[in-house]
């Protein structure tokens, strides 16, 4: 496919708000390696049941029948009506229905930085894959992002976008198209502003939690359950430090199989939450091996190989806001940073990750300006949307997104220096 293929084909619309293409796109797709292909196919369903011990370990906490400091951790910033829905009523056992873990492409395999259950790209994923099905449809790796999204709504229905998310309207406005273009049966799809749209059974969410005063039907949710379900414990990047937390360990290996197990260590960076409470004096901050985060304040930069991040329910803790990346910043501003997470902790608690080694790769890319074929090297994130049967029992993996961003960016995210494209495997 040239440039000016890709742009015939583009949506009236766009695909985001604003520009018609924040990036750059590229005439090949990302081929992985047997070995990754099988991990991607196989990673849907422990973080299925990664959540739903996630899930059972919150609601055991909230009865203060194990660690009791989890869920009040877990519970900061939120208002008492969306701590107590996560409990009782219709969302008691609910789970997200879409899983999109973030995956960094290291020399050793992956490394997984955010769980996001209320993911972007899903319209963009899709028709990157439309696209290259004209000449790569037998590689393309997933089983195809409409059908996948349209699991979620079996029935049709509406999708509620709020104006913080409003940037990826565009994109499932295209998904919903296609939907309406594919149902034999007669079922709508439309999208709608979450800020004016009424409570309804058959929708899907969305708009970010922490945004809710800014939606004044929000409570009406508690009456008509919606997929993701109103559960801010489970949008909370603290988990992937939790799960390398030494007093959890023995929840975990209770509530997971060893493979599970052996899997997520595998794939998850070492992580701390930022708890300011002082330790013990005879105490020290697992791995880091110093007595206090003002300790960590004072590392070195070859010693701040670290990311520092603002947990969830915040306007800074989607995208590349609200992270500090510890040895791509001055010691003045790497202190500073982990002062305010702990000065935040009852509000806005923060995970503080190693910094997870990405492998360089080339890929080629069409320039913006004359279309020529170019080449670049970068580090890659991949981005499997994994949708959810309605029984929690299994996922289906729709599509892989991938973002390769220039070589010299910490920081690997959709930009427009960055080529996206999407998965594919050996032929």
């Amino acid at each position: 496919m040239t440039l000016g293929e890709f742009k015939e084909a583009l949506p009236t619309k766009g695909l985001f708000r604003g520009e018609e293409l924040p990036f750059l796109l590229s005439p090949e797709t990302f081929a992985l390696d047997e070995k990754q292909v099988k991990t991607l196919e196989r990673l849907g369903n422990t973080l299925l049941k990664f959540q739903m011990a996630c899930d059972r370990l919150y609601k055991r906490s909230k009865k203060e029948t194990i660690t009791p400091w989890l869920s009040q951790t877990l519970d900061a910033g939120k208002p008492d009506w969306l701590i107590e829905a996560q409990t009782t009523g219709i969302y008691k056992n609910a789970l997200p229905r879409v899983i999109r873990p973030d995956l960094l492409l290291t020399e050793d395999g992956f490394a997984m930085t955010e769980l996001d259950s209320v993911p972007g790209g899903m319209g963009l994923t899709g028709w990157l894959m439309q696209q290259y099905e004209r000449v790569e449809a037998s590689s393309l790796l997933g089983e195809g992002m409409v059908s996948g999204f349209g699991s979620l709504l079996p029935n049709g229905g509406e999708v509620h976008i709020s104006e913080e998310s409003a940037d990826y309207m565009p994109e499932m406005e295209w998904l919903v198209e296609q939907l309406n273009a594919s149902e034999p049966s007669g079922s709508s799809y439309k999208c709608v502003l979450a800020e004016n749209a009424e409570a309804n059974e058959n929708c899907y969410r969305f708009f970010e939690l922490f945004d809710w005063r800014n939606l004044p039907n929000i409570k009406g949710f508690l009456e008509q359950e919606i997929t993701p379900p109103l559960k801010p414990h489970l949008e909370e990047k603290l988990w992937l430090a939790l799960f390398h937390t030494p007093s959890l360990r023995k929840y975990w290996e209770e509530e997971l199989r060893g493979k599970q197990i052996k899997t997520l260590r595998e794939i998850i960076p070492q992580g701390w939450v930022v708890d300011p409470q002082p330790l013990p004096e005879c105490a020290a901050i697992p791995q880091l091996n110093v007595h206090s985060w003002d300790d960590v304040g004072e590392f070195s930069q070859k010693e701040r190989e670290l990311v520092l991040k603002v947990s969830g329910f915040s306007e800074q803790a989607w995208g590349s806001r609200g992270v500090t990346v510890g040895h791509d910043c001055s010691s003045e501003e790497w202190k500073s940073e982990l002062e305010k997470a702990q000065d935040d902790f009852q509000s806005s608690p923060r995970i503080l990750q190693e910094f997870a080694d990405t492998k360089l790769v080339e890929h080629s890319y069409f320039d913006p300006v004359s279309g020529e074929v170019k080449q670049m090297k970068g580090r890659v994130r991949l981005c499997p949307y994994y949708f959810v049967a309605e029984d929690y029992k299994s996922t289906t993996l729709g599509g892989v997104l991938v973002t390769i961003n220039p070589a010299d960016k910490k920081k690997i995210h959709g930009m427009k220096d960055a080529i996206l494209t999407v998965a594919s495997f050996p032929r």
